[in-house]
């Protein structure tokens, strides 16, 4: 397992607590912590001051108070925690798959593994703006947890994955409907629902051409 993971583990970047205006970056390979520094000032003194950096391996780092100290103070006890589990060899590797990949691996649980999923990581419950296209005619009224198709466990993709996956055929008219509706909430709508939908598309897409010259 450990052969999958990249070279760099994670990377951050942060401004030192005011009044200090100093930057930093640590970076976590899979042998090395490396915490780098540069002075940012306006008084003449600091003017020549090269970048600061500072190397430990994993194991070291765990015992270096001074260093976790400034790790802590600069991007914060989480990101600290964090490195921590990295040197310990702590990875999450299903936050390390590719998108496609998990979608893929979703597809196949249930209903319920699926909600169970979103409460477990950021990356499954990212609040994102809702971008889907909307029509002229405004966009259609959807439950709440709808409004975030970037989020793995919500987002259309997945979704379509699994109506293909229940349903023998999907028709033109259904494919189009939930390109407006979103494929979660085609999923979650019941046969009768599903045909009055398709009845008021087909009525007003067809006034809309006989309206047209």
């Amino acid at each position: 397992m450990a052969s999958w993971l990249p070279e760099t583990l994670f990377e951050t970047v942060g401004q030192g607590p005011p009044p200090s205006k100093d930057y930093y970056q640590l970076l976590v390979t899979r042998s090395q912590v490396i915490f780098r520094w540069w002075k940012i000032s306006l008084r003449s003194e600091y003017r020549s001051t090269k970048p600061g950096e500072a190397k430990e391996t994993h194991e070291d780092f765990l015992e270096n108070s001074h260093l976790q100290g400034q790790t802590a103070l600069i991007f914060g006890a989480r990101i600290l925690d964090y490195v921590i589990n990295l040197c310990k060899g702590k990875f999450d590797f299903l936050e390390r798959l590719s998108d496609d990949l998990l979608l893929t691996i979703i597809s196949y649980l249930d209903l319920e593994d699926i909600a169970r999923l979103c409460q477990t990581s950021h990356r499954f419950a990212k609040n994102e703006v809702h971008s889907r296209s909307q029509h002229s005619h405004g966009a259609l009224a959807l439950p709440p947890a709808t409004l975030c198709p970037s989020q793995l466990c919500m987002s259309d993709k997945l979704w379509e994955q699994i109506v293909q996956s229940t349903c023998d055929t999907i028709t033109p008219d259904v494919r189009a409907l939930a390109e407006d509706t979103g494929w979660r909430q085609l999923f979650f709508t019941n046969k009768l629902q599903l045909q009055r939908q398709l009845r008021k598309r087909k009525q007003k897409y067809g006034n809309l051409r006989e309206k047209q010259p």
